[in-house]
């Protein structure tokens, strides 16, 4: 039996209209959709899903191109900006006031409420460019892990230095993207709490098991080489080779503290008691210090075990070989993270485009009907053939362009550069200046302008290093040429 739905934000189904007025406040928020039931543990998880990811596997090889002293020190520093720019950035989720103003459910949203004109479609396309671009990452990751599986119980079998331990990654990725078409039906953002509590605890586990193998490889007393300064020009890399690496590793960290493209879409989850900005800037920090210990840890520790031969990804990258089991648990924990990862990242994509097609084709059954189907050990799902056909393309296009360009460290960098700064840093300081009137020129002005054009000097340098290493990959990749 199929009905109508209408549906006016990006996450949010509405119900059909039969609820009585006398229960409406009870069943309904202040802007008359069902009630959100998102909180500080939930809003947490969807965080830490989204930070704590790809990202860690490359922080010991960022550690090693940056040494001792820089690599800690731009860890720390990435992590005070993305926890100063979020809290700024979750008091504009409502407006005027964040408190009692208007909701935003969407990143875009908040933009058009506080500063409006062109920079409203330049924030939806960083937005959505690296949204999808992070779906396309998390897919060769994805398969990386998986892949690894495999070549770890190779390796134990024949050897270290066996040369047919090389399983094509193609397969695997299939097999991701397969999963992905079947969790992609998930109707919305308020669905995914149980996968990203589930996606929070696989991240945890594969880091602390990255972190425990990298200290029993110190303590059994290997002796890798490690410097303040990091690869040593002339003994490790050439001169111009330090410039490019430092470049892209800057690029790495950035990505691995970057969620503020999801972050209006997580707080529109939470209960509007007490204040959503109050609760996400709780789980903001709660989510930040958490994966910032992680990240230290993991990067430090990685650099002191492999020293300046750090490879790109320590888990995957078989710095480590035994106990083989450990490292296939570990790997198995990566790609459960990296499936409820990949949804919290597309959700928002998807919900951009049914909404606009709900807009533009209000009376077309097939966008607007749901189905009711009784599914197995599930119960009552509703389908919606808008949905199904969509979703299903968008998770295949995704898979098909991260076949044709697997290159884990410089897509990594590349991805961190160009969205770091836009969605991290600039359109949060430009909406609480403009929201708070901050008079021009005044100290906090002035100091707010200084990290912005900093941060976008980052992101210009990051972005060169990873285009370069991208353009070497190029030069000597095969389009779907297996191992």
């Amino acid at each position: 039996m199929a009905r109508d739905l209408n549906t006016n934000t990006l996450f949010v189904e509405q119900a059909p209209e039969t609820i009585e007025k006398g229960d409406a406040g009870k069943n309904l928020d202040d802007d008359g959709r069902p009630k959100r039931t998102g909180t500080l543990v939930t809003a947490s998880a969807h965080i830490i899903t989204a930070v704590i990811g790809s990202g860690v596997l490359s922080l010991a090889w960022a550690i090693a191109q940056l040494g001792w002293v820089a690599g800690p020190i731009v860890l720390i520093v990435f992590s005070f900006i993305t926890y100063f720019t979020s809290t700024i950035l979750a008091d504009c989720y409502r407006s005027p006031d964040p408190i009692t103003g208007k909701r935003n459910y969407t990143y875009m949203d908040v933009v058009r409420a506080n500063l409006g004109g062109v920079k409203v479609q330049l924030c939806g396309i960083a937005q959505y460019g690296n949204l999808i671009g992070v779906t396309i990452g998390y897919t060769i990751t994805a398969s990386i892990s998986m892949v690894a599986v495999r070549r770890s119980n190779c390796f134990h079998k024949h050897g270290h230095e066996a040369t047919t331990c090389n399983p094509s990654n193609y397969p695997f990725m299939i097999i991701f993207a397969c999963i992905q078409i079947v969790l992609s039906q998930i109707p919305n953002f308020h669905k995914l709490s149980w996968l990203s509590i589930l996606a929070a605890v696989m991240s945890f586990t594969y880091a602390s098991i990255g972190v425990g193998l990298s200290i029993a490889r110190v303590a059994g007393g290997a002796h890798a080489r490690t410097t303040l300064t990091g690869l040593t020009v002339g003994v490790d890399v050439s001169s111009s080779e330090k410039v490019w690496r430092t470049f892209e590793s800057i690029g790495d960290i950035a990505f691995a503290y970057a969620y503020s493209n999801v972050l209006v879409e997580i707080q529109d989850t939470l209960k509007s008691s007490p204040a959503e900005n109050k609760v996400m800037k709780k789980a903001t920090f709660v989510g930040i210090s958490t994966t910032t210990l992680f990240y230290v840890a993991c990067g430090c520790f990685g650099y002191a075990a492999f020293g300046n031969d750090a490879p790109g990804n320590f888990l995957t990258g078989f710095g480590f070989y035994e106990p083989f089991w450990l490292i296939d648990f570990a790997n198995v924990c990566i790609a459960i993270h990296l499936i409820g990862a990949y949804q919290v990242f597309c959700q928002p994509v998807f919900g951009f485009v049914e909404k606009w097609c709900h807009k533009r084709w209000p009376e077309s059954k097939f966008i607007t009907s749901e189905h009711c189907i009784d599914v197995p050990l599930y119960g009552i799902y509703n389908l919606n053939l808008l949905r199904l056909v969509w979703r299903t393309i968008y998770v295949i296009i995704t898979a098909v362009i991260a076949m044709v360009f697997p290159f884990f460290n410089d897509i990594l960098g590349f991805l961190g550069a160009a969205s770091f700064w836009p969605l991290t840093v600039y359109f949060p300081i430009e909406m609480h200046i403009a929201r708070t009137k901050i008079p021009k020129f005044s100290f906090t002005w002035t100091w707010l302008k200084i990290l912005s054009w900093a941060c976008l000097m980052v992101s210009f340098v990051a972005a060169a290093g990873s285009i370069q290493g991208l353009i070497k990959q190029i030069q000597k990749y095969k389009p779907f040429e297996t191992n």
